[in-house]
């Protein structure tokens, strides 16, 4: 049996299939116009309905519609009351249209959920199905630790217990780009130019002690901290005459440093392991400097669809 899930968040419209083992996933991110941070909601509610199609067409193509079991997708952001954004009505409207035209049963899920879902099955570990785990969903509209209790048919519940009190990781980092004259998003530019300085320090000393201490160190009060003094400094260090290598380190460094801190104080409440998730959690330095910490490969942290399909898959199980 096949199952497919839809996505149609603020950032990446997706669709994907999963059958209970193999995965495929079929996204493309949204139009911004150069020089802005982002999209409203009826411009990406437009796209959205503009891009079905297209990823539809690629997706379903070799898919044998008589194996389509059951379909799945993100209504929401967040599995908590008054969570609502419309660009969600999107993928919601499809699902239901492809659903009926199937005679196939719909599951709603959490945008949320659906990340956490695509990290645990990308990194090989739906065996945390039936455990409390932590997750970091870091994103560019989202920073929160989370406290997860889960049930082996795919039943996911995000108990918020820290994270950011005002602007998100993502948001700094496309900030930092804009500043550093970037198109949005950033995240790739920003991860690439802070392994480029951390590579330059590579194989000398004083420079590597230095970078070391390259970061503004956040206050962080139990598992909250604030990010909007980061975007004041990594201003000020930039202005200050730091090469762009340099100011994109202090700007990650310094999130990530605050993030470890959080995450230490959970896990002496909590020492259980921690999942990372959200398009933040494909930036290669936070990889290095979390190695216990449960990461997807890169596609599958970002906006998708296939942790949504998973889910549906998991449980149309107890349906059956």
């Amino acid at each position: 049996m096949i199952c497919i899930g839809f996505d149609t968040s603020n950032y990446t419209t997706s669709i994907a299939a999963f059958d209970g083992e193999r995965g495929e996933n079929a996204s493309r991110l949204l139009p911004v116009r150069a020089g802005e941070l982002g999209l409203r909601q009826s411009e990406a509610l437009f796209s959205h309905i503009k891009r079905l199609p297209e990823l539809s067409d690629r997706l379903f193509a070799h898919l044998n519609p008589d194996e389509i079991g059951c379909i799945g997708v993100s209504t929401r952001p967040r599995a908590v009351e008054g969570s609502y954004m419309p660009c969600f009505l999107a993928g919601e409207s499809q699902a239901r249209s492809l659903a009926a035209a199937l005679h196939v049963p719909v599951y709603a899920f959490s945008h949320q959920q659906g990340h956490v879902a695509a990290v645990l099955w990308s990194a090989g570990r739906l065996d945390l199905l039936g455990s409390d785990f932590l997750a970091w969903h870091l994103s560019g509209g989202t920073t929160e630790l989370l406290l997860v209790h889960s049930a082996p048919d795919g039943g996911i519940d995000c108990e918020k217990i820290g994270g950011t009190t005002d602007i998100s990781a993502g948001q700094l980092i496309d900030r930092t780009g804009q500043l550093l004259g970037y198109d949005f998003p950033s995240g790739r530019d920003i991860d690439r130019l802070a392994n480029g300085y951390l590579s330059s320090t590579l194989g000398d000393r004083a420079a590597a002690t230095s970078a070391s201490k390259r970061f503004f160190r956040v206050r962080v009060t139990g598992c909250e901290f604030s990010l909007s003094g980061v975007e004041n400094q990594v201003r000020s260090v930039y202005e200050k005459g730091a090469s762009k290598a340099e100011t994109a380190y202090f700007a990650l460094r310094s999130v990530i440093e605050a993030v470890k801190s959080a995450t230490k104080h959970a896990q002496t409440e909590h020492p259980i392991p921690v999942l990372f998730s959200g398009g933040v959690a494909s930036n290669s330095l936070l990889r290095h400097m979390m190695p216990d910490g449960i990461f997807g490969e890169p596609q599958y942290s970002t906006d998708n669809a296939l942790g949504v399909a998973v889910l549906t898959w998991l449980a149309s199980r107890t349906t059956q």
